[in-house]
């Protein structure tokens, strides 16, 4: 019998997200074509002895998760569950507070998943290296550049024995190649050393004395406070993929996560995929278009492009690299590139919407997505357009690298501005 518990974080948290996060919660933004987390979602599913996937964050159980869990549990026939924090407790504390609903059912291991990563989550091949050889904690780990690794918790292990020797979250100097990815696969007394961390956090607590301990006391870490303290002692192991891997930490990189999984549509789930018909819009590479969409037969869509429900798509408009989210609508012949188009927005036609990919070094097999700030010097760098909800861009109007807030009216063009 197997668990998984995903971890999604709350409204605190995501902020480089905004204004896409104001919303819907993070975890329910689609990335193509489908919320965030139901990727992670179908992967558990896929695993032989699934019987319970859990949700721990705390996010208020809005009409939003609540719907799509409900949905989720029909789709997949499991039990899935949302376990509310009663404040953020870090990525183990939420672990500790609600073990006893984990290890209900006496599961052999659980498979713990940070929400804001795209993967093929090799759970697997996972829990065969777990079987294998069974140890408390199982890291999924891949490779970074150099300079990247130094943005990521960084493993040193021992090649031969892929034993954890070494655990640094994001270090200020080079420590390895090897990082975390945020997928773990934990035996049942993985929790013992979460409770030492709770325990020594409430003897220190009481020594300063200080009221309400029990919301500091309750934050665990599991990168700083667990990974890093138990590295050597021969209960922390790597298991390595070369599969895909990505951060979710910014709008631009959940249009590369959309990218990735378009991608793999082409080996999970094909019929996701747009097919160029006659008669219909001119499809290039992989495009993903709800059924509910409506697309004018002279569009040219793609690659990499995800149209949403409801979304109404004029004759002529290209779309390329671009999420249009729900109900909105592109009027004729407007171009859209490098841009994630919120919900109910309108396009005026022959406006240009276009931002700029801040991509993956493509001559570096090791590189990975950066999720800079949006700021640097005070100054808006050029990144992705992002449109929030409602927005109304009129005709004829050039939006470059702008992230415009939801229900605003533009007049004029705008570039590398936040219009307000």
């Amino acid at each position: 019998m197997l668990k998984a518990v995903i971890l999604i974080g709350g409204p605190q948290k995501g902020t480089r997200f905004r204004p896409l996060s104001f919303e819907v919660p993070k975890p329910l933004f689609p990335v193509a074509g489908v919320p965030m987390i139901q990727h992670h979602i179908e992967a558990c599913a896929q695993v032989p002895g699934m019987q319970e996937i859990l949700l721990i964050g705390f996010y208020q159980p809005d009409e939003a998760l609540t719907q799509f869990l409900e949905a989720a549990q029909q789709e997949f026939n499991l039990p899935i569950r949302y376990l509310q924090e009663f404040a953020p407790l870090g990525t183990g504390g939420g672990l500790y507070h609600f073990r006893d609903q984990i290890l209900a059912g006496g599961p052999e291991a659980f498979f713990v998943l940070n929400a804001d990563v795209c993967s093929d989550f090799p759970l697997s091949a996972m829990l065969d290296a777990h079987r294998c050889e069974r140890h408390p904690f199982l890291l999924l780990g891949t490779t970074a550049n150099r300079t990247q690794s130094l943005n990521y918790g960084c493993i040193v292990e021992n090649p031969q024995t892929h034993e954890v020797l070494h655990y640094v979250e994001k270090p200020s100097t080079f420590i390895s190649d090897i990082i975390n990815c945020g997928i773990y696969l934990f035996s049942p007394e993985a929790l013992k050393p979460l409770r030492d961390v709770f325990q020594r956090n409430q003897q220190d607590g009481q020594l300063e004395d200080s009221p309400g301990s029990w919301p500091g006391a309750g934050t665990i870490r599991l990168e700083q406070d667990v990974f890093s303290a138990l590295a050597g002692q021969g209960q922390i192991y790597v298991h390595l993929t070369d599969g895909i891997w990505s951060q979710i930490k910014s709008a631009g990189s959940a249009l590369y996560a959309s990218r990735l999984y378009l991608g793999r549509y082409q080996i999970t789930h094909p019929e996701r995929l747009a097919k160029h018909t006659s008669g219909g819009p001119r499809i290039r590479g992989n495009v993903y278009i709800h059924p509910t969409a409506k697309v004018a037969p002279s569009a040219v869509l793609g690659p990499n492009v995800s149209i949403g429900k409801g979304v109404t798509v004029g004759e002529g408009v290209r779309l390329r690299e671009s999420i249009v989210l729900h109900g909105a609508t592109l009027q004729e012949h407007t171009c859209i590139l490098h841009s994630i188009v919120g919900w109910g927005s309108t396009v005026g036609r022959w406006a240009r919407v276009e931002g700029t990919p801040n991509d993956p070094n493509p001559n570096d097999p090791r590189a990975r997505m950066d999720s800079e700030s949006l700021f640097r010097d005070g100054k808006l760098l050029p990144a992705i357009t992002i449109l929030g909800c409602r927005v109304r861009i009129p005709a004829e109007v050039l939006i470059l690298n702008s992230i415009v807030l939801p229900h605003k009216e533009l007049s004029r063009s705008f570039t590398n501005q936040i219009i307000l």
